[in-house]
């Protein structure tokens, strides 16, 4: 690692992901190597396992088969799936059931397309964090699931200003709701889905 990192950042990965350690050297130049081949340049590299060095510990069997997942069974284009691994590259960690479960809900609940969702860090988002925020939307007729043509009745608020910010800054901006609404919100959609369940 250190030829292509600085020091600092050679610490700041060992310190966050201690088994990058247990390693051999070919194999994490063999996984630095794959990143590259799959796309991300030498600063995109370096962000990429400065925010995420878990990645360094993933196979790149694994990696290969999420990359090629995600282009297979969810669309995406070779230059988003690279966005993808720059911008959310615990993705890569996902099961991909998941990976599919988070994407299907944006796309036909939501009407979301693949550029939206890439732009707006969708898989950094829980499943279950992405539909309290979208339902909580619906129900306060903030946002409406778009028809067969694309079309809605309101101006649904963008996909990044839903799941790509903060809780607060999503109340405030997105939802103009309080804090104390959206709890007690969570709790009773927790509760109806447990009934939907029995």
């Amino acid at each position: 690692i250190s030829s292509t990192f600085s020091v600092h950042t050679t610490l700041k990965v060992l310190e966050m992901s201690p088994e990058v350690l247990k390693l051999m050297t070919k194999t994490l130049k063999d996984r630095v190597e794959n990143m590259r081949r799959l796309g991300l340049g030498e600063g995109n590299l370096q962000q990429v396992i400065s925010r995420c060095p878990s990645i360094l510990t993933l196979p790149c069997k694994r990696v290969d088969a999420t990359v090629r997942f995600l282009k297979e069974r969810c669309l995406f284009s070779v230059q988003q799936v690279t966005e993808i691994l720059r911008t959310t590259p615990n993705a890569m960690h996902e099961v991909h059931q998941e990976l599919e479960f988070k994407f299907q809900y944006a796309y036909f609940r939501m009407g979301i397309k693949q550029e939206e969702a890439v732009k707006s860090r969708l898989f950094q988002t829980s499943l279950t964090e992405i539909k309290n925020r979208h339902i909580f939307l619906e129900r306060l007729g903030r946002y409406q699931t778009p028809d067969k043509k694309g079309q809605t009745q309101i101006c649904n608020p963008k996909l990044k200003n839903i799941v790509g910010v903060s809780e607060d800054v999503f109340l405030t901006k997105t939802a103009c709701s309080s804090a104390e609404e959206y709890q007690v919100f969570k709790k009773l959609l927790a509760r109806e889905e447990e009934e939907e369940e029995e």
